[in-house]
This record gives C-alpha cells, structure tokens and sequence, in this order.
C-alpha cells in the first residue's frame, strides 16, 4: 500500500479528520492490517499552530519497508490524547515529551511525568506561548550568541497547513 491508500482506508474505517479519541484504534489497524504491519514508531512529533496542537506519530514497516505519517489535532484548551503506549512500547518516552515540552497530556500514559527538564520546570518551552524566566534556581537561563549575530525575531503564527487532496 502507497501513502495514499492508507490515507483511505484510515478516512473510511475512522472518518476524517481523525478524532484523538480513535487514536488508539487506529494505531493497533496500522499495525495489525496486512497491507500496513507498521511495527515501528520511530518518533512522535509535536506543532503548535497557535489555537491548536498536531500530534504527528512517525512510523515504518519492517515486513513492507514502507512508513507513513499519522496525524492527530487537539485544541489548546484541552491537549488530550490517549496513549498507544499499548500498540508501540516506545511511545512511552516520546509521548512523555511532548508532555514535557508541548504541555500535551497523554490520557492512560503509566508514567507520565516530564522526561527532559526538572519537575519544578514551570511551562512547556517548546509552545510558541512560552516565556523563559530570567533564571532558574539562581541560573541564569538567558543566553548571548557567541557568533556574533544578532537574536532573530519571533516569526508571528501561522495558520495550519492546508491538506493535499
């Protein structure tokens, strides 16, 4: 099966867009189906389009040496997804930090707690949202370019990608 057709089966069997609450279901279909037997999550991904959240699961077949992207969109005011820790194991730590960086919570995760920064880290500092504190237990966490160049602006948000049909 090619991108498109598993984009296909997915949209009749779960509908389009894909709900967060189908996840699981749809993971352990792209895993058991024959034509797909994704194996591997090779990472899990995170995007802040500014009033919503994508997560993207990163996967590959080792019987058919193809992969496909699954994607997933939750609102800012209430990033949950439920885990598929169940169908790959190793979402265990990617879905940890898209709750450590993203602030995204994983429903049923059986450990989810931050991964990368220390407990008492307040927010999630890959959002587009997020200000850094001038220091962190008497750190100071600014930094100065080495390089000589000046700091880039922030680029404004943009609007999410729009699909290819």
């Amino acid at each position: 099966m090619n991108a498109g057709d598993i984009t296909h089966a997915l949209k009749e069997r779960f509908g389009e867009p894909l709900l967060a609450s189908r996840l699981p279901e749809a993971a352990r279909f792209l895993r058991d189906h024959d034509d797909t037997k994704f194996d591997y999550l090779r990472a899990i991904a995170a995007v802040d389009y500014g009033t919503e959240f994508e997560l993207v699961y990163l996967l590959f077949s080792y019987v058919h040496r193809h992969e496909f992207n699954l994607k997933v969109r939750v609102s800012r005011d209430n990033p949950v997804v439920p885990t598929v820790e169940k169908v790959w194991p190793a979402a265990n730590w990617h879905e940890r930090e898209a709750y450590d960086l993203m602030g995204i919570h994983i429903e049923g995760h059986s450990d989810l707690r931050r991964i990368m920064l220390p407990d008492d880290w307040i927010g999630h500092p890959l959002r587009r949202d997020y200000k850094e504190e001038k220091e962190y237990h008497g750190v100071e966490t600014t930094r100065e370019y080495t390089t000589g160049m000046p700091e880039l602006p922030m680029v404004p948000s943009a609007p999410p990608p729009k699909e290819v049909k």
